[in-house]
């Protein structure tokens, strides 16, 4: 099963992430928590690890009406957005697909709320990808 929907770009990788927060925030997305899991690795496990960034959007309107609907949504909360490097040194953007993600509420009430952050969720990657450029779609 598919769960996120995701694009391979050009650049840095600290200029992804901040491209990345930049077009989410367009979006009305706030980034709420950013977990460098490289420097965590490093730092408890003295482990090395590829760079890679998990970002905890929320777009405060979209949550409020979806904990209107669905109590329980908050522990499917926030939307994590994450910025790795792969094994061949591209730099990959990939988005929780809020439609899997919801459907395991089975609350028909969130398909539309769903709905938005998905296709705003494509418009941060495509604005991610207009701005850097595309190693190729995935």
């Amino acid at each position: 099963m598919e769960y996120t929907i995701q694009t391979s770009v050009t650049g840095e990788f600290d200029d992804v992430v901040d491209t990345t927060i930049a077009a989410l925030k367009d979006e009305g997305f706030g980034v709420l928590c950013d977990i460098d899991i490289q420097a965590t690795l490093k730092e408890k496990l003295d482990e090395e690890f590829r760079q890679y960034r998990i970002l905890g959007a929320c777009n405060p309107p979209l949550a409020y009406e979806g904990l209107t609907e669905e109590i329980e949504l908050g522990a499917l909360l926030p939307c994590n957005v994450i910025v790795y490097e792969t094994d061949n040194g591209e730099v990959m953007v990939s988005a929780v697909d809020p439609q899997q993600l919801v459907g395991i509420a089975g609350n028909d009430a969130l398909d539309s709320i769903a709905t938005e952050v998905n296709e705003s969720f494509e418009r941060v990657l495509s604005a991610v990808t207009d701005e850097l450029g595309s190693n190729s779609e995935a």
